[in-house]
Protein backbone atom coordinates (compact mmCIF):
# COMPACT_ATOMS: atom_id res chain seq x y z
CA UNK A 1 0.00 0.00 0.00
CA UNK A 2 1.28 3.14 -0.95
CA UNK A 3 2.18 6.53 1.18
CA UNK A 4 0.18 8.19 -1.13
CA UNK A 5 -3.11 5.79 -0.16
CA UNK A 6 -3.11 5.69 3.18
CA UNK A 7 -2.85 9.37 3.32
CA UNK A 8 -5.65 9.72 1.27
CA UNK A 9 -7.54 7.11 3.77
CA UNK A 10 -6.01 9.12 6.76
CA UNK A 11 -7.96 12.17 5.33
CA UNK A 12 -11.41 10.75 5.40
CA UNK A 13 -10.55 10.73 9.22
CA UNK A 14 -7.77 12.73 10.38
CA UNK A 15 -4.63 11.45 11.70
CA UNK A 16 -6.03 10.44 15.38
CA UNK A 17 -8.31 7.85 13.75
CA UNK A 18 -5.90 6.73 10.80
CA UNK A 19 -3.10 4.24 13.14
CA UNK A 20 0.03 3.67 11.48
CA UNK A 21 2.35 3.13 14.60
CA UNK A 22 3.33 -0.39 14.56
CA UNK A 23 2.83 -0.58 18.44
CA UNK A 24 -0.55 0.76 18.31
CA UNK A 25 -1.23 -1.43 14.86
CA UNK A 26 -0.78 -4.66 17.12
CA UNK A 27 -4.11 -5.19 18.99
CA UNK A 28 -5.90 -4.66 15.71
CA UNK A 29 -3.73 -7.13 13.72
CA UNK A 30 -3.65 -10.41 16.11
CA UNK A 31 -7.20 -12.06 16.99
CA UNK A 32 -7.60 -13.41 20.18
CA UNK A 33 -6.11 -17.34 20.15
CA UNK A 34 -2.84 -15.68 18.50
CA UNK A 35 -3.23 -18.54 15.84
CA UNK A 36 -3.55 -15.95 12.85
CA UNK A 37 -0.76 -13.46 13.19
CA UNK A 38 -1.07 -10.64 10.83
CA UNK A 39 -0.34 -7.13 9.34
CA UNK A 40 -2.31 -4.21 8.35
CA UNK A 41 -0.55 -0.97 6.87
CA UNK A 42 -3.52 1.14 8.78
CA UNK A 43 -6.24 1.20 11.21
CA UNK A 44 -9.18 2.90 10.54
CA UNK A 45 -11.52 3.96 13.37
CA UNK A 46 -14.57 5.86 11.90
CA UNK A 47 -17.08 7.80 14.26
CA UNK A 48 -20.33 7.87 11.93
CA UNK A 49 -21.91 5.71 9.71
CA UNK A 50 -20.81 8.07 7.00
CA UNK A 51 -16.91 8.08 7.45
CA UNK A 52 -17.65 4.46 7.18
CA UNK A 53 -19.15 4.84 3.47
CA UNK A 54 -16.47 7.21 2.11
CA UNK A 55 -13.89 4.61 3.47
CA UNK A 56 -15.44 2.21 1.48
CA UNK A 57 -15.84 3.94 -1.90
CA UNK A 58 -12.34 4.84 -1.76
CA UNK A 59 -11.26 1.43 -1.07
CA UNK A 60 -13.64 0.29 -3.71
CA UNK A 61 -12.35 2.95 -5.70
CA UNK A 62 -8.46 1.80 -4.79
CA UNK A 63 -9.27 -1.88 -4.75
CA UNK A 64 -8.63 -1.97 -1.32
CA UNK A 65 -9.19 -4.79 0.82
CA UNK A 66 -11.11 -3.92 3.82
CA UNK A 67 -11.12 -6.01 7.35
CA UNK A 68 -14.02 -5.50 9.56
CA UNK A 69 -13.35 -5.33 13.23
CA UNK A 70 -15.68 -4.79 16.06
CA UNK A 71 -14.54 -6.05 19.32
CA UNK A 72 -11.78 -8.41 17.84
CA UNK A 73 -12.73 -11.73 20.34
CA UNK A 74 -13.58 -13.91 17.08
CA UNK A 75 -12.65 -17.45 18.10
CA UNK A 76 -11.56 -18.62 14.21
CA UNK A 77 -9.42 -15.97 12.75
CA UNK A 78 -12.84 -13.96 10.70
CA UNK A 79 -11.57 -10.72 11.42
CA UNK A 80 -7.72 -10.89 11.30
CA UNK A 81 -5.58 -9.14 8.40
CA UNK A 82 -3.34 -11.13 6.52
CA UNK A 83 0.33 -11.64 7.24
CA UNK A 84 1.02 -10.00 3.63
CA UNK A 85 0.54 -6.57 5.57
CA UNK A 86 -1.92 -5.41 2.18
CA UNK A 87 -5.35 -5.18 4.04
CA UNK A 88 -6.31 -1.81 6.15
CA UNK A 89 -8.20 -2.82 9.20
CA UNK A 90 -12.07 -1.02 9.87
CA UNK A 91 -12.67 -0.69 13.10
CA UNK A 92 -15.55 0.16 14.22
CA UNK A 93 -15.13 0.62 17.73
CA UNK A 94 -15.83 4.48 18.01
CA UNK A 95 -19.51 3.09 16.46
CA UNK A 96 -20.37 2.85 20.19
CA UNK A 97 -23.88 4.84 20.41
CA UNK A 98 -27.20 3.63 21.72
CA UNK A 99 -29.40 5.12 19.45
CA UNK A 100 -32.70 4.26 20.50
CA UNK A 101 -34.24 2.24 23.42
CA UNK A 102 -37.74 1.79 23.09
CA UNK A 103 -39.50 -0.44 26.25
CA UNK A 104 -42.94 -0.22 24.41
CA UNK A 105 -42.08 -1.81 21.03
CA UNK A 106 -39.52 -4.03 22.89
CA UNK A 107 -36.80 -2.93 20.69
CA UNK A 108 -33.58 -1.14 20.40
CA UNK A 109 -31.48 0.60 17.90
CA UNK A 110 -27.40 0.26 18.70
CA UNK A 111 -24.48 0.86 16.61
CA UNK A 112 -22.02 -1.93 16.22
CA UNK A 113 -19.07 -1.10 18.02
CA UNK A 114 -21.64 -1.12 21.38
CA UNK A 115 -20.55 -3.92 23.69
CA UNK A 116 -22.89 -7.03 24.36
CA UNK A 117 -22.45 -5.44 28.26
CA UNK A 118 -23.46 -2.00 26.98
CA UNK A 119 -26.49 -3.77 25.39
CA UNK A 120 -27.58 -5.60 28.04
CA UNK A 121 -27.33 -3.04 30.62
CA UNK A 122 -29.66 -0.30 28.19
CA UNK A 123 -32.15 -2.80 27.83
CA UNK A 124 -32.21 -3.39 31.74
CA UNK A 125 -32.63 0.21 32.64
CA UNK A 126 -35.90 -0.09 30.60
CA UNK A 127 -36.72 -2.86 32.42
CA UNK A 128 -35.95 -5.17 29.74
CA UNK A 129 -34.25 -8.13 28.83
CA UNK A 130 -31.57 -8.79 26.10
CA UNK A 131 -30.95 -12.39 26.72
CA UNK A 132 -27.86 -12.97 23.91
CA UNK A 133 -25.29 -13.83 26.28
CA UNK A 134 -21.82 -15.16 26.04
CA UNK A 135 -18.22 -15.24 28.54
CA UNK A 136 -16.87 -12.44 26.33
CA UNK A 137 -20.03 -10.28 26.52
CA UNK A 138 -17.54 -6.96 28.36
CA UNK A 139 -15.81 -6.91 25.12
CA UNK A 140 -17.22 -8.47 22.06
CA UNK A 141 -19.49 -6.03 20.40
CA UNK A 142 -22.63 -6.03 18.26
CA UNK A 143 -21.25 -5.86 14.62
CA UNK A 144 -19.14 -8.90 15.32
CA UNK A 145 -22.11 -10.59 17.38
CA UNK A 146 -24.43 -10.19 14.26
CA UNK A 147 -21.87 -10.72 11.63
CA UNK A 148 -20.66 -14.19 13.26
CA UNK A 149 -24.54 -15.38 14.59
CA UNK A 150 -23.42 -15.39 18.18
CA UNK A 151 -24.80 -18.35 20.35
CA UNK A 152 -23.96 -17.99 23.88
CA UNK A 153 -25.72 -19.71 26.97
CA UNK A 154 -29.52 -18.67 26.15
CA UNK A 155 -30.13 -19.65 23.02
CA UNK A 156 -32.41 -22.74 24.21
CA UNK A 157 -34.95 -20.10 25.40
CA UNK A 158 -34.15 -17.18 22.77
CA UNK A 159 -32.14 -18.06 20.08
CA UNK A 160 -28.77 -17.21 17.88
CA UNK A 161 -28.37 -13.16 17.14
CA UNK A 162 -29.93 -14.00 14.35
CA UNK A 163 -32.92 -14.78 15.83
CA UNK A 164 -32.49 -11.33 18.31
CA UNK A 165 -31.82 -8.76 15.15
CA UNK A 166 -34.91 -6.98 13.66
CA UNK A 167 -33.24 -4.99 11.23
CA UNK A 168 -29.69 -3.75 10.39
CA UNK A 169 -27.89 -0.80 8.98
CA UNK A 170 -25.26 -1.97 6.08
CA UNK A 171 -22.12 -0.18 4.40
CA UNK A 172 -22.22 -1.87 1.27
CA UNK A 173 -18.88 -2.52 -0.45
CA UNK A 174 -19.06 0.27 -2.88
CA UNK A 175 -20.27 2.68 -0.22
CA UNK A 176 -23.55 2.67 -0.54
CA UNK A 177 -25.81 2.87 2.91
CA UNK A 178 -28.29 0.37 3.31
CA UNK A 179 -30.83 1.37 5.92
CA UNK A 180 -33.44 -1.46 7.26
CA UNK A 181 -33.28 -0.81 10.59
CA UNK A 182 -37.00 -1.25 11.30
CA UNK A 183 -38.25 -3.02 14.33
CA UNK A 184 -41.24 -4.81 12.65
CA UNK A 185 -41.78 -7.80 13.92
CA UNK A 186 -43.70 -8.68 10.45
CA UNK A 187 -42.71 -7.66 7.48
CA UNK A 188 -43.30 -9.89 4.78
CA UNK A 189 -42.28 -7.14 1.87
CA UNK A 190 -40.02 -9.40 -0.31
CA UNK A 191 -36.07 -10.49 0.02
CA UNK A 192 -35.11 -10.36 3.65
CA UNK A 193 -31.93 -8.94 3.47
CA UNK A 194 -30.83 -8.75 7.13
CA UNK A 195 -30.59 -12.26 7.37
CA UNK A 196 -28.01 -12.37 4.34
CA UNK A 197 -25.43 -10.10 5.98
CA UNK A 198 -25.78 -12.01 10.17
CA UNK A 199 -23.30 -14.60 9.64
CA UNK A 200 -22.09 -13.05 6.82
CA UNK A 201 -18.53 -12.60 8.80
CA UNK A 202 -17.73 -9.24 7.03
CA UNK A 203 -18.00 -10.85 3.44
CA UNK A 204 -20.81 -8.84 1.90
CA UNK A 205 -21.11 -5.84 3.97
CA UNK A 206 -19.87 -3.89 7.10
CA UNK A 207 -22.78 -4.06 9.87
CA UNK A 208 -22.88 -0.51 11.37
CA UNK A 209 -26.09 -0.57 13.44
CA UNK A 210 -28.76 -3.28 14.23
CA UNK A 211 -32.59 -3.04 15.67
CA UNK A 212 -32.28 -5.44 18.12
CA UNK A 213 -35.26 -7.31 19.89
CA UNK A 214 -36.02 -7.15 23.54
CA UNK A 215 -38.18 -9.62 25.48
CA UNK A 216 -39.64 -8.93 29.31
CA UNK A 217 -37.10 -8.90 31.91
CA UNK A 218 -37.09 -12.21 34.39
CA UNK A 219 -38.50 -11.26 37.53
CA UNK A 220 -36.82 -14.14 39.31
CA UNK A 221 -34.21 -16.96 38.37
CA UNK A 222 -33.82 -20.68 39.80
CA UNK A 223 -30.38 -22.07 39.16
CA UNK A 224 -29.19 -25.65 39.90
CA UNK A 225 -25.94 -27.16 39.89
CA UNK A 226 -26.42 -31.09 39.56
CA UNK A 227 -24.17 -34.11 39.46
CA UNK A 228 -25.39 -36.67 36.74
CA UNK A 229 -23.44 -40.09 35.76
CA UNK A 230 -24.07 -39.53 32.23
CA UNK A 231 -24.66 -37.52 29.50
CA UNK A 232 -27.47 -39.80 28.47
CA UNK A 233 -29.10 -38.61 32.32
CA UNK A 234 -28.43 -35.38 31.47
CA UNK A 235 -30.53 -35.60 27.93
CA UNK A 236 -33.35 -37.11 29.88
CA UNK A 237 -33.10 -34.33 32.34
CA UNK A 238 -33.25 -32.08 29.55
CA UNK A 239 -36.13 -33.21 28.52
CA UNK A 240 -37.76 -33.65 32.34
CA UNK A 241 -37.09 -30.75 32.95
CA UNK A 242 -38.78 -28.66 30.35
CA UNK A 243 -41.56 -30.32 30.48
CA UNK A 244 -42.30 -29.59 34.28
CA UNK A 245 -40.88 -26.08 34.29
CA UNK A 246 -43.61 -25.40 31.07
CA UNK A 247 -40.67 -24.41 29.21
CA UNK A 248 -39.39 -22.15 31.14
CA UNK A 249 -35.79 -23.68 30.95
CA UNK A 250 -33.53 -20.62 29.36
CA UNK A 251 -30.01 -22.60 29.53
CA UNK A 252 -28.71 -26.54 30.27
CA UNK A 253 -24.94 -26.61 30.42
CA UNK A 254 -23.06 -29.80 30.36
CA UNK A 255 -19.72 -29.69 32.31
CA UNK A 256 -17.13 -32.83 32.91
CA UNK A 257 -15.29 -32.98 35.77
CA UNK A 258 -11.78 -32.30 34.39
CA UNK A 259 -13.06 -29.06 32.91
CA UNK A 260 -14.04 -27.87 36.85
CA UNK A 261 -11.20 -29.20 37.95
CA UNK A 262 -9.18 -26.89 35.81
CA UNK A 263 -11.15 -24.24 36.57
CA UNK A 264 -11.09 -24.82 40.10
CA UNK A 265 -7.18 -25.36 40.45
CA UNK A 266 -6.57 -22.36 38.25
CA UNK A 267 -9.04 -19.83 39.56
CA UNK A 268 -9.29 -21.03 43.39
CA UNK A 269 -13.50 -21.61 42.71
CA UNK A 270 -14.80 -24.05 45.12
CA UNK A 271 -17.14 -26.85 43.57
CA UNK A 272 -20.49 -26.59 45.50
CA UNK A 273 -20.90 -30.62 45.81
CA UNK A 274 -18.66 -32.43 48.04
CA UNK A 275 -18.25 -35.21 45.90
CA UNK A 276 -16.56 -35.43 42.63
CA UNK A 277 -18.96 -36.73 39.60
CA UNK A 278 -18.14 -37.86 36.09
CA UNK A 279 -20.62 -34.81 34.64
CA UNK A 280 -22.41 -31.87 36.20
CA UNK A 281 -24.99 -29.80 35.08
CA UNK A 282 -25.76 -26.21 35.41
CA UNK A 283 -29.80 -25.65 34.54
CA UNK A 284 -31.33 -21.80 35.30
CA UNK A 285 -35.42 -21.41 34.84
CA UNK A 286 -36.86 -17.46 34.18
CA UNK A 287 -39.42 -17.20 36.53
CA UNK A 288 -40.08 -20.55 36.49
CA UNK A 289 -41.31 -22.66 39.97
CA UNK A 290 -38.29 -23.88 41.60
CA UNK A 291 -40.23 -26.84 42.93
CA UNK A 292 -39.75 -27.95 39.32
CA UNK A 293 -36.44 -29.37 40.17
CA UNK A 294 -38.40 -32.11 42.38
CA UNK A 295 -39.25 -33.63 39.21
CA UNK A 296 -35.65 -34.16 37.74
CA UNK A 297 -33.37 -34.99 40.97
CA UNK A 298 -34.07 -38.85 40.56
CA UNK A 299 -32.07 -38.33 37.47
CA UNK A 300 -29.44 -36.51 39.94
CA UNK A 301 -26.60 -38.11 41.87
CA UNK A 302 -26.62 -35.14 43.91
CA UNK A 303 -27.44 -31.19 43.49
CA UNK A 304 -27.88 -27.83 45.04
CA UNK A 305 -30.22 -24.64 43.82
CA UNK A 306 -28.66 -21.60 44.30
CA UNK A 307 -29.85 -20.06 47.43
CA UNK A 308 -28.80 -16.22 46.91
CA UNK A 309 -28.09 -14.01 43.62
CA UNK A 310 -24.09 -14.28 44.52
CA UNK A 311 -24.53 -18.45 44.57
CA UNK A 312 -26.13 -18.08 41.30
CA UNK A 313 -23.41 -16.11 39.93
CA UNK A 314 -20.77 -18.19 41.85
CA UNK A 315 -22.07 -21.30 39.39
CA UNK A 316 -22.34 -19.21 36.49
CA UNK A 317 -18.61 -18.70 37.17
CA UNK A 318 -17.39 -21.85 36.81
CA UNK A 319 -18.94 -22.23 33.81
CA UNK A 320 -18.40 -19.13 32.28
CA UNK A 321 -13.72 -19.55 33.23
CA UNK A 322 -13.96 -23.51 32.08
CA UNK A 323 -12.40 -22.39 28.66
CA UNK A 324 -9.95 -20.06 29.68
CA UNK A 325 -8.73 -22.66 32.39
CA UNK A 326 -7.79 -25.02 29.51
CA UNK A 327 -4.93 -22.54 28.46
CA UNK A 328 -3.21 -23.10 31.68
CA UNK A 329 -2.93 -26.69 31.42
CA UNK A 330 -1.19 -26.51 27.84
CA UNK A 331 -2.20 -26.76 24.52
CA UNK A 332 -6.00 -27.22 23.61
CA UNK A 333 -7.27 -28.16 20.17
CA UNK A 334 -10.91 -26.72 20.39
CA UNK A 335 -13.96 -27.65 18.05
CA UNK A 336 -17.23 -25.69 18.24
CA UNK A 337 -20.05 -28.35 16.96
CA UNK A 338 -23.42 -29.27 17.44
CA UNK A 339 -25.23 -32.74 16.75
CA UNK A 340 -29.03 -33.02 17.27
CA UNK A 341 -29.24 -33.06 21.13
CA UNK A 342 -31.08 -36.97 21.16
CA UNK A 343 -27.79 -37.69 19.74
CA UNK A 344 -25.27 -36.22 21.89
CA UNK A 345 -24.47 -39.06 24.61
CA UNK A 346 -23.37 -41.33 21.50
CA UNK A 347 -21.50 -38.63 20.20
CA UNK A 348 -19.48 -38.13 23.55
CA UNK A 349 -18.31 -41.58 23.43
CA UNK A 350 -17.73 -42.32 19.95
CA UNK A 351 -16.19 -39.01 19.21
CA UNK A 352 -13.63 -39.93 22.54
CA UNK A 353 -12.64 -43.16 21.70
CA UNK A 354 -11.82 -41.85 18.20
CA UNK A 355 -9.35 -39.00 19.37
CA UNK A 356 -8.10 -41.74 22.15
CA UNK A 357 -7.40 -44.03 19.49
CA UNK A 358 -5.17 -41.08 17.85
CA UNK A 359 -3.78 -39.76 20.90
CA UNK A 360 -3.80 -42.31 24.00
CA UNK A 361 -2.93 -39.42 26.75
CA UNK A 362 -4.83 -36.65 25.31
CA UNK A 363 -7.39 -35.07 27.66
CA UNK A 364 -10.87 -34.84 26.81
CA UNK A 365 -12.84 -31.66 28.21
CA UNK A 366 -16.09 -31.74 26.24
CA UNK A 367 -18.79 -29.32 28.02
CA UNK A 368 -21.29 -26.75 26.51
CA UNK A 369 -24.78 -25.77 25.47
CA UNK A 370 -26.57 -29.38 26.19
CA UNK A 371 -29.83 -27.65 25.36
CA UNK A 372 -29.26 -26.97 21.97
CA UNK A 373 -26.90 -29.29 20.83
CA UNK A 374 -23.91 -27.27 20.60
CA UNK A 375 -20.14 -28.40 22.38
CA UNK A 376 -17.14 -27.35 22.86
CA UNK A 377 -15.20 -30.67 22.46
CA UNK A 378 -12.11 -30.05 23.59
CA UNK A 379 -8.84 -31.94 23.63
CA UNK A 380 -6.36 -30.55 26.00
CA UNK A 381 -2.80 -32.24 25.98
CA UNK A 382 -1.32 -34.43 28.65
CA UNK A 383 0.62 -32.35 31.17
CA UNK A 384 3.81 -34.22 30.25
CA UNK A 385 3.63 -33.28 26.11
CA UNK A 386 5.06 -30.31 24.45
CA UNK A 387 2.55 -27.84 23.60
CA UNK A 388 3.92 -26.92 20.08
CA UNK A 389 4.11 -30.64 19.21
CA UNK A 390 0.82 -31.13 20.40
CA UNK A 391 -0.73 -27.88 18.67
CA UNK A 392 0.83 -29.11 15.26
CA UNK A 393 -1.67 -32.09 15.22
CA UNK A 394 -4.68 -29.63 15.27
CA UNK A 395 -5.88 -30.24 11.81
CA UNK A 396 -5.43 -33.91 12.49
CA UNK A 397 -7.70 -33.79 15.23
CA UNK A 398 -10.35 -31.44 13.34
CA UNK A 399 -10.23 -34.61 11.06
CA UNK A 400 -10.85 -37.37 13.71
CA UNK A 401 -13.22 -35.33 15.74
CA UNK A 402 -15.34 -33.79 12.58
CA UNK A 403 -15.64 -37.03 10.89
CA UNK A 404 -17.84 -37.91 13.84
CA UNK A 405 -19.76 -35.08 13.70
CA UNK A 406 -20.87 -35.12 9.87
CA UNK A 407 -21.70 -39.13 10.95
CA UNK A 408 -24.27 -38.03 12.87
CA UNK A 409 -25.62 -35.55 11.02
CA UNK A 410 -24.06 -32.61 12.49
CA UNK A 411 -22.33 -29.17 12.04
CA UNK A 412 -18.55 -28.53 12.59
CA UNK A 413 -19.08 -24.29 13.11
CA UNK A 414 -21.94 -24.39 15.60
CA UNK A 415 -21.55 -20.52 17.11
CA UNK A 416 -18.21 -19.26 16.36
CA UNK A 417 -17.94 -18.88 12.40
CA UNK A 418 -15.58 -20.60 9.67
CA UNK A 419 -13.38 -17.41 9.65
CA UNK A 420 -10.00 -18.86 8.68
CA UNK A 421 -10.02 -21.69 10.92
CA UNK A 422 -12.62 -24.00 9.29
CA UNK A 423 -12.93 -22.61 5.40
CA UNK A 424 -10.34 -25.40 3.74
CA UNK A 425 -13.66 -27.59 5.01
CA UNK A 426 -16.34 -25.67 3.31
CA UNK A 427 -16.23 -28.01 0.04
CA UNK A 428 -16.87 -31.06 2.26
CA UNK A 429 -19.80 -29.70 4.49
CA UNK A 430 -21.54 -27.73 1.55
CA UNK A 431 -22.87 -28.69 -1.72
CA UNK A 432 -21.32 -28.14 -4.87
CA UNK A 433 -25.34 -26.15 -5.57
CA UNK A 434 -24.47 -24.33 -2.02
CA UNK A 435 -20.95 -23.24 -2.92
CA UNK A 436 -22.22 -21.86 -5.96
CA UNK A 437 -25.14 -19.89 -4.23
CA UNK A 438 -22.20 -18.42 -2.20
CA UNK A 439 -20.07 -17.17 -4.53
CA UNK A 440 -22.55 -16.09 -6.86
CA UNK A 441 -24.34 -13.81 -3.30
CA UNK A 442 -20.19 -12.48 -2.94
CA UNK A 443 -19.94 -11.26 -6.55
CA UNK A 444 -22.94 -9.61 -6.50
CA UNK A 445 -22.47 -7.89 -3.09
CA UNK A 446 -18.59 -7.70 -3.05
CA UNK A 447 -18.19 -8.01 -7.26
CA UNK A 448 -13.99 -6.57 -6.42
CA UNK A 449 -13.56 -9.11 -3.81
CA UNK A 450 -12.44 -6.04 -1.22
CA UNK A 451 -14.43 -7.12 2.16
CA UNK A 452 -12.83 -9.65 4.19
CA UNK A 453 -10.98 -11.67 1.88
CA UNK A 454 -9.88 -14.99 2.95
CA UNK A 455 -12.28 -16.08 5.08
CA UNK A 456 -15.56 -18.03 4.88
CA UNK A 457 -15.36 -19.02 1.11
CA UNK A 458 -12.66 -21.59 0.11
Amino acid sequence: MTPELIARFTALLGERYAITNTADKVAYETEWRKLWPGKTPLVLLPGTTEEVSQILKLAHKTKTAIVPQSGNTGLVGGGAPSPAGDQVVLSLKRLNRIRRVDAEDSAMVVEAGVTLAETQNAAQAVDRLFPLSLASEGTCCIGGNLASNAGGLNVLAYGNARDLCLGLEVVMADGQVWNGLNTLRKNNSGYDFKNIFVGSEGTLGVITAAALKLYPRPRAYQTAFLAVSSPADAVQMLNALRDASGNRVIAFELMPQMGLAFTAKHYGTVLPLAAASPWYVLTELADGDANAFEHILHLATDGVVAQSEQQRLDFWRLRETMSEAQGFEGGSIKHDISVPVSKIATFIDEASQAVLRSMPDARIVCFGHLGDGNLHFNITQAASADKAKFLSQWHEMNEVVFEVVLRFGGSISAEHGIGQLKRQWMPRIKTDVELQMMRQMKHMFDPLGILNPGKMLP
